[in-house]
């Protein structure tokens, strides 16, 4: 795709529904992120994702997808933490942080490694940080906080695909977006006038509260099941 100029999309999810609907929308990569710590499960930043936990998640997006691309996060960065997420997980690549040596020795057990890199760094040492990672054998770069400079010589001076959530723009190969925020699905939504390209929270509170109405007035509630 980097080569014929073509962009990628990229969502972040969590479960097969959101898996198997990215796929229906025609996404390229679902990423599973260690973020649904945070994101979904309400934990504070500190609070670490097992790989237990993540191995829950990856063989739910796996479950969604048929076609899609599926990578999955390493909260502890450990080849054998990658083995596992590709091998029960079914996870096709894996994201890591970490060095160039710790992503040539996940790469060497057959595991593809998207790697993620960032930093407020002079351009000319982001540029050198993306070909070592490459060289050591990364498939991709999450590019995070890139800026239309650094971005584009970083994409320029690689050959594998780069591409970004928080930060990034159209200089990237592609962009990452978590499914939730696309959607507009979090508690804090409901009162948000963010621009997004819908308001699944606000749509969801409206739902149920028709649905408490239904239930106290004595009326058949609607849907197939339940």
């Amino acid at each position: 795709m980097k080569r014929q100029g073509r962009k990628i999309v990229a969502v972040v999810a969590w479960d097969v529904h959101m898996a198997a609907i990215a796929e229906r929308a025609g996404v390229d990569l679902v990423s599973v992120g260690d973020s649904v710590g945070v994101n979904l499960w309400g934990r504070s930043e500190e609070a670490p994702v097992s790989i237990a936990e993540m191995l829950i998640v990856c063989k739910a997006v796996r479950r969604g997808v048929k076609r899609t691309l599926v990578s999955c996060d390493v909260p502890s960065g450990s080849v054998e933490d990658a083995k596992r997420l590709k091998e029960e997980g079914g996870a096709d690549m894996v994201k890591v942080l970490a060095s160039p040596e710790r992503i040539r020795s996940i790469v060497a057990a057959g595991v593809p490694v998207f790697a993620e890199f960032h930093g407020q760094r002079p351009v000319e040492q982001l540029v050198v940080e993306a070909k070592a990672l490459e060289a050591a054998g990364a498939v991709m770069l999450d590019f995070r906080h890139s800026g239309p400079q650094a971005g584009a010589a970083v994409v320029k001076a690689v050959s594998i695909p780069v591409i970004g959530g928080l930060g990034g723009g159209p200089w990237l190969d592609g962009r990452v977006r978590l499914a939730h925020a696309a959607i507009g699905y979090a508690s804090s939504w409901v009162d948000s006038s963010a621009d997004t390209y819908t308001n699944t929270a606000k749509a969801t509170l409206q739902a149920l509260s028709e649905l408490a109405a239904d239930v106290r007035a004595g009326r058949q509630i609607r849907g197939q099941r339940g």
